[in-house]
C-alpha cells in the first residue's frame, strides 16, 4: 500500500480504537438513535487488527502496538454468536467483554499517543433511498 493509504488506515484504526475505549455513555451517546449490530462492530474492528499486521511491518505502527491490536483481536475473537447478534447498545450494558476490550483500546491508545481521551469517529448518516 501507497504512503497515503497507510496513513489513513492508521487514521481510522486509531479513531475506532477511541470509539472503543470511551466510556461507555459516551459510546452509547455515538450510538444515539441508531440501532447497530454488535456484529458489525465486532467485525469492523477484527478487520482493523488484522490490517495493522501489514502496518507494523511497514513501519506505520510499532511491535508494540500490534501486540494490543492483536489482544483486542482475540478478545473481540471471543465473543460468542449469540451476543454477537444483539444490539451493541445492550451488549455495552450486559456484557464484559466490551469493559475488557474498553481497557485493551485505552492501553494501545496510551502508549501510541499518550492519552486515551481522543475523539470518537462521526458516526455515519442513516442510509436512505432519498436523493
Amino acid at each position: 500500500m501507497n504512503a497515503l493509504g497507510d496513513a489513513h488506515l492508521r487514521s481510522w484504526t486509531l479513531r475506532f480504537m477511541a470509539l472503543l475505549a470511551a466510556d461507555t455513555e459516551d459510546q452509547l451517546a455515538w450510538l444515539g438513535e441508531r440501532e447497530l449490530e454488535t456484529e458489525s462492530v465486532v467485525e469492523e474492528a477484527e478487520l482493523l487488527c488484522r490490517v495493522s499486521e501489514g502496518l507494523t511491518e511497514r513501519g506505520v505502527f510499532e511491535p508494540g502496538n500490534l501486540r494490543d491490536l492483536q489482544a483486542i483481536g482475540r478478545r473481540l475473537g471471543e465473543i460468542d454468536a449469540a451476543c454477537r447478534a444483539e444490539d451493541w447498545a445492550n451488549a455495552l450494558a450486559t456484557d464484559p467483554a466490551w469493559d475488557e476490550i474498553r481497557a485493551l483500546a485505552r492501553r494501545l491508545l496510551l502508549t501510541t499517543l499518550g492519552d486515551w481521551r481522543q475523539p470518537v469517529p462521526r458516526p455515519a448518516r442513516p442510509h436512505t433511498n432519498d436523493r
